[in-house]
Parts: structure tokens; C-alpha cells; sequence
């Protein structure tokens, strides 16, 4: 019976402490949720890394289009090409010193959708080893032949570059910057390599934008080379405070995916209370770069320096995304636990988000926490630590 198969997977799965739940949770500004009973926690957990969510023009924009409808009532190819949906594609086009761009549902169906339809037999698709899952299963979906490089290890991409017998196109697909170690890709090389092997340059800056570059437009602007990226991803979900995903590229690539990209083709399109509201963020850190990523870049360099004066292990960077590598899952969920109870939400993360042995608490810190908010959480973690290993 395939319920008895599935509860027996679940059961193995529990016994090795990879149970994961769905817990209801409501944000009342930026930084501080409650849960389903009430009970409040200060947040080290979301991608929510400029705090825009909860400004008052972000706010206030999702209520002005809602004018227009609740849902949008078709695919964008039918009746769901809301207006403000496409002036989104075109300030976002700007942004990322594209022709074009193109929004798709979320960041996740964005490279699905891409790779679906851009990748075809005989190519081959080499890809960092620590990629996000969503380019994972679009390679699988595309049923590409798929090298996978080392972590940011160019002499190794090199190597496959050199070596894979190649019919087709080569592909070399990377997070810009990766979720769960906070690192940021080696972009000077890639461009070399890309133009050395003729080759499409796939940049996904899911977690770059907002973060790095002096405009905070990701990846390309961070080393100064706009322009030099093929294919750039993004999505609206995290610091653009919204929620769906995008990809800008040159004019022939954006047609070629509204005419063949399953997942844009055949889905309904976010309504234009999404798109208005991810507008309005993508016009304040626009506007205001130095405001937002200032906070940011503080913030992120107080949290490294407070929790390794702590005793905690962190990996070094400065992007937002702060590492805390426990090992042992059962420890690293023990220590998120313990910090829920004392108020503080950070994420435990174990396999098979990241290899066994490297499971870590993932502290994601934003622009709208206050340094005592980052004092508190430093000070509650390292206490907890020490009692786990008392």
C-alpha cells in the first residue's frame, strides 16, 4: 500500500531528526512575528533582508492596485498581463542593465522555466555543486547533461570545460550568492571562462539583490561587470519584498521564453498587487541605496563579529546570511529549539539542504533589525551554546 510506504519513510526520516512542519506565523513589522498562540519571537529566520515588507509605500502600493481585482484572473498571455506587471519588467530590465526581463511566479519556476526551455540535447550545463535545488531540478526537468564543478572552484569548472565532450551549447549556471553558506561567486572567472569557451553565462542573484553591488543589483554590479552575464535570475520574494521571480536577459532570449517556456506559458499570472508592491520596494532601494545596504552591511558585520566573540563557529563573508556550523543535525536542532523558547527565530538547517555532518544554524540578519536587537540575539546564542556543550 503506498501509505504504508510513504509513513514508513517518514518515520526514518523522523528518526534521524529531519522532521520538517508547517508553523503559522504572522509578522507585525519587519523583524518580530507571532505564532498561531500568540507568542512572539524576534526573527533571524527570513530573506526579508531590506525590511521593505512593512514600509509604509510597500504597504500602500498593494493597496492601491487592488483596485484592480484580487487575482488576475488568467496567464499572463490571456487576461493577466496586469499593467503594473509589465512596467516591472521594464524598471527591472534597467536595474539589471538588461534588454529585457520577464517575471515568472517565483524565483524557483523562474530557473525551471529557463533551463526547461533554453536547454536541449547535446548540451551540457556545468554547475557549481552548491547550487540552489530550483537549478538542480531544472537541469533534471531539462534532461541535460550536467557537470557539476566544485564548490567556486574554477580550476575545476576548467577542467570539466576542457574535457566534456560538448554537441551543443555549454551552459555555466551558479548562485550568485549561495543560500546556505553566504559565499559569493567568483564572477571575474566565470566571465573569463565563459568567453574562453564560448559558453552562456547563468547568474542566479536570488540572494545578491539588495544585498551586494553598490546599487545593490547584485552580482555584476559587485565586481563592476554589468553586462557580462548572459542570463540573470532573480526573484521578488526577499528583498524586493513581494513575491515571484524573474529573468533578464537580451530581447531574443525574453521572446524565445514567452513562446516557449512552459512553467510562464501555463501558469496564471501574480495579480498586480504582487507586482505593485514589488515595484514600489525595487523604487526605494533604488532610490536610496546607500540608506538600505548601509543598514545592511552594518548589521551583518555587528552579528559575524558578536556571535565569533561568542565562541561560535561562522562563516566568514559579508553577505547577511551567517552560517553557525553545529555538525550534528540532532544538536542543531536541539539549539534552534532552545532559541524559540527564548524568543529568537533562526533557521536549523540539515540534510538534505546541505551534506551531511554540515548541518548549521542559518542567522539572516536585515536592515530593519536595531544593533540591540543584534546584541540580544549574539548574547542569547552564544549562552545556549554554552549550555549544550556544558
Amino acid at each position: 500500500m503506498l501509505t504504508e510506504r510513504l509513513k514508513k519513510e517518514l518515520e526514518n526520516a523522523y528518526a534521524q531528526g529531519l522532521r520538517r512542519t508547517v508553523d503559522g506565523l504572522r509578522f507585525k513589522t519587519a523583524v518580530r512575528a507571532a505564532d498561531e498562540s500568540g507568542r512572539e519571537y524576534l526573527v533571524f529566520a527570513s530573506n526579508n533582508y531590506l525590511g521593505l515588507t512593512h514600509e509604509p509605500e510597500v504597504q500602500q502600493a498593494a493597496r492601491d492596485a487592488a483596485r484592480w481585482g484580487t487575482g488576475s484572473t488568467g496567464s499572463r498571455l490571456t487576461t493577466g498581463a496586469a499593467f503594473e506587471t509589465g512596467i516591472l519588467e521594464r524598471e527591472l530590465a534597467e536595474f539589471k542593465h538588461a534588454e529585457k526581463a520577464l517575471v515568472f511566479n517565483t524565483g524557483y519556476m523562474t530557473n525551471l522555466g529557463v533551463l526547461f526551455a533554453l536547454v536541449k540535447p547535446g548540451d551540457v550545463v556545468f554547475s557549481d555543486e552548491l547550487n540552489h535545488a530550483s537549478i538542480i531540478d531544472g537541469c533534471r526537468i531539462a534532461r541535460a547533461k550536467t557537470a557539476v564543478y566544485k564548490h567556486n572552484d574554477m580550476l575545476d569548472l576548467e577542467r570539466l570545460l576542457c574535457e566534456t565532450p560538448v554537441q551543443g551549447e555549454r551552459f555555466i549556471v551558479t548562485d550568485g550568492v549561495f543560500s546556505m553558506d553566504g559565499d559569493i561567486a567568483d564572477l571575474p572567472q566565470l566571465v573569463r571562462l565563459k568567453e574562453q569557451y564560448n559558453a552562456c553565462l547563468i547568474v542566479d542573484d536570488a540572494h545578491a539583490v539588495g544585498v551586494i553591488g553598490c546599487d545593490g543589483s547584485g552580482t555584476a554590479a559587485h565586481y563592476n561587470l554589468q553586462g557580462h552575464v548572459d542570463i540573470q535570475i532573480g526573484t521578488l520574494s526577499k528583498a524586493l519584498a513581494a513575491e515571484g521571480g524573474y529573468v533578464a536577459a537580451n530581447g531574443t532570449i525574453i521572446e524565445y521564453l514567452i513562446n516557449k517556456s512552459r512553467p510562464f506559458i501555463f501558469s496564471t499570472a501574480l495579480p498586480a498587487t504582487v507586482t505593485a508592491s514589488a515595484l514600489a520596494a525595487l523604487r526605494l532601494l533604488r532610490q536610496q541605496p546607500e540608506k538600505y545596504l548601509g543598514r545592511l552591511n552594518k548589521n551583518s558585520a555587528l552579528m559575524r563579529s558578536l556571535l565569533q566573540k561568542e565562541g561560535l563557529e561562522v562563516i566568514d563573508g559579508i553577505t547577511p546570511i551567517v552560517p553557525v556550523l553545529v555538525g550534528s543535525t540532532q544538536k542543531t536542532m536541539r539549539f534552534m529549539d532552545a532559541l524559540l523558547d527564548a524568543g529568537i527565530m533562526v533557521s536549523g538547517i540539515r540534510p538534505p539542504t546541505v551534506p551531511e555532518g554540515t548541518s548549521r544554524l542559518r542567522v539572516t540578519v536585515t536592515a530593519a533589525h536595531s544593533a540591540e536587537e543584534i546584541e540580544l540575539a549574539a548574547r542569547t546564542m552564544g549562552k545556549i551554546w554554552r549550555q549544550l556543550n556544558g
